[in-house]
């Protein structure tokens, strides 16, 4: 039996973090559907307080997810927390773009706003490891 999951990341800024990750990957950000926002405000199961606005788009406060344009990949949820990252993660995504883009992707997401960390090797294998611009760890292969 196949499980479905999800890849939920701890976020000061659920969206804009979202957003930063849609373009890293080439992913979609999921659409919010403010007509079932406001279904629940006036039904008295969720709150003005609940909500914020985005790109001018009513959203859930809370997070905000993206997902791949190729089906059965796993959602990548960000989901608002009240503390800042303060330590290494014990779970990181890796990028696997082939040796032949690496450096390439490597300067396009440092551009983007990630910091270099690290650079390591294994035998013929080698990966950087980046930070997203919350502090998030994950590595360019």
């Amino acid at each position: 039996m196949a499980i479905d999951f999800q890849v939920t990341v701890d976020s000061g800024d659920p969206h804009v973090l979202a957003d930063w990750w849609a373009e890293a990957l080439g992913w979609n950000v999921e659409p919010s559907d403010e007509a079932f926002i406001r279904r629940m405000i006036d039904a008295g199961h969720a709150t003005e307080e609940d909500t914020t606005t985005h790109r001018g788009v009513l959203v859930w406060k809370e997070g905000a997810a993206v997902t791949s344009p190729d089906p059965g990949r796993p959602r990548l949820l960000f989901q608002k927390v009240p503390e800042a990252k303060t330590v290494k993660n014990r779970l990181h995504l890796d990028l696997r773009f082939g040796a032949d883009r690496q450096e390439a992707e490597v300067a396009r997401l440092v551009g983007m706003g990630a910091t270099e960390l690290w650079r390591a090797a294994q035998g013929p294998h080698s990966w950087v490891t980046l930070a997203d611009p919350e502090g998030n760890e994950f590595c360019v292969a």
